[in-house]
């Protein structure tokens, strides 16, 4: 009777039984090769969507994939100018406000789910805000490089902050 367990005698209990049954398994080495043997039960096994979050991450898929399209839209609009800010040139923002744009529309023409008001991306106010953020980026930079210079730092603040404290 290979890979056939016997069934419970009436004078045992299901608990004895069982441990039985796994300890003449365990002797038997028919737990040894199995993943993970030796090590101790991963973290978030408890939730009930664990299996989904260790597919998404063994296949390197990130979670947008699980979020239906019009949700995704929504927040990829919202963060239409935390995506543009590292852009260099003009172009290169509205190219990024284009394929959103693309994305929006088309989603408009086959709307999945629920009616969720989602419009376009006005390509020149993204531009207007980005140019803006990185005049003040530059603004920024320029300051703390002018400073910095040796020459603008007093007497005063070349002491350490205990010559500071004490007085000195």
């Amino acid at each position: 009777m290979d890979g056939v367990t016997e069934r419970k005698p009436p004078d045992l209990t299901f608990e004895s039984w069982i441990d039985k049954q796994i300890r003449e398994a365990t002797d038997r080495g028919e737990f040894d090769e199995l993943p993970g043997a030796g090590k101790p039960i991963p973290p978030g096994m408890g939730d009930e969507n664990w299996w989904v979050r260790n597919l998404l991450q063994r296949e390197g898929i990130g979670t947008d994939a699980l979020l239906p399209e019009h949700i995704v839209l929504r927040r990829d609009r919202e963060r239409i100018d935390d995506t543009v800010r590292n852009l260099t040139s003009e172009r290169a923002v509205r190219e990024a406000v284009a394929e959103l744009n693309e994305r929006v529309v088309h989603w408009l023409r086959s709307p999945g789910g629920p009616d969720i008001p989602i419009g376009p991306v006005r390509a020149d106010d993204v531009v207007a805000r980005w140019r803006a953020a990185r005049e003040t980026r530059t603004t920024i930079a320029a300051e703390a490089v002018s400073g910095s210079s040796p020459s603008s730092i007093t007497p005063r603040e070349k002491r350490s902050r205990w010559q500071r404290l004490r007085g000195r």
